[in-house]
């Protein structure tokens, strides 16, 4: 259980030093997610056509916007992993004596550990452009935390993918697909209830949609009344996704 908590530490102070010595992926993707703060909250907030239950239109996408961009990393995560197939750093990885639970773990939490650097780039551009947040640092340091695991949970979901597709030029086009409806089906932008129908039942099972609550409610509402089922999803999430990467990660190599 130590060995494998070591091994899962040693590949996130990896991703650490990656980002150490290049961060300028972070900055470009931080270009999306600021122009949607920037441009698309302000329109739409004097259109005041969305029910936001009282809170501001650009305090109400914020949360949504920055769990877009971290998600956005995470699926995209899966291509290292198709980069590290080819160059054979994971047969290295699979005949070290280290778990494939371990590995699969491992490498999703490093994807948290860019999301949180990239939140943290976001979040004071935010505030720079009129986003009130709740002056909490406990609730800053919890919303990091869903964010954190969240991101980790994803980046499974590519490691999933990333077994079963085989070039990057298809990886990058199933992540392409995958990371927008995720998006626009959630409550990132705009109530569950103003969905059509059948939108709201993906909303439902839609595991952004609670992530986002999580996040809203600790940095922007303050409402808690549904954090505890948010953070039992994200729990059950990560737990499945964790688990079905694992049992498919041989097949990354094949």
């Amino acid at each position: 259980m130590m060995g494998s908590l070591e091994n899962i530490l040693v590949m996130m102070e990896l991703e650490l030093r990656r980002i150490a010595h290049d961060r300028t992926e972070l900055y470009t993707r931080a270009i999306q997610p600021i122009l949607w703060l920037a441009i698309y909250g302000p329109i739409m907030s004097s259109v005041r056509a969305i029910p936001t239950g009282g809170i501001p239109y650009e305090d109400f996408i914020a949360p949504g916007v920055l769990i877009q961009s971290t998600t956005f990393i995470s699926i995209f995560y899966g291509l290292t992993i198709v980069w590290e197939r080819d160059s054979g750093i994971l047969k290295k990885l699979l005949v070290a004596p280290i778990s494939r639970y371990a590995i699969v773990i491992g490498r999703s939490m490093s994807s948290g550990v860019r999301s949180i650097f990239q939140a943290l780039i976001i979040i004071p551009v935010a505030l720079l452009i009129g986003v009130q947040f709740v002056p909490n640092p406990l609730y800053f340091i919890a919303a990091l935390l869903v964010i954190f695991f969240a991101s980790g949970g994803f980046a499974a979901i590519s490691m999933l993918l990333a077994s079963f597709m085989k070039t990057r030029e298809r990886f990058m086009g199933i992540g392409q697909a995958i990371t927008m409806p995720l998006f626009f089906a959630s409550n990132a932008l705009y109530p569950v209830k103003m969905m059509p129908p059948i939108l709201q039942y993906f909303a439902i099972i839609n595991p952004m949609s609670y992530v986002v609550d999580a996040v809203r409610s600790l940095m922007v509402s303050g409402d808690f009344a549904a954090l505890p089922q948010d953070i039992f999803v994200l729990v059950i999430f990560d737990l499945v996704m964790f688990s079905a990467a694992s049992v498919s990660f041989k097949k990354i190599i094949e």
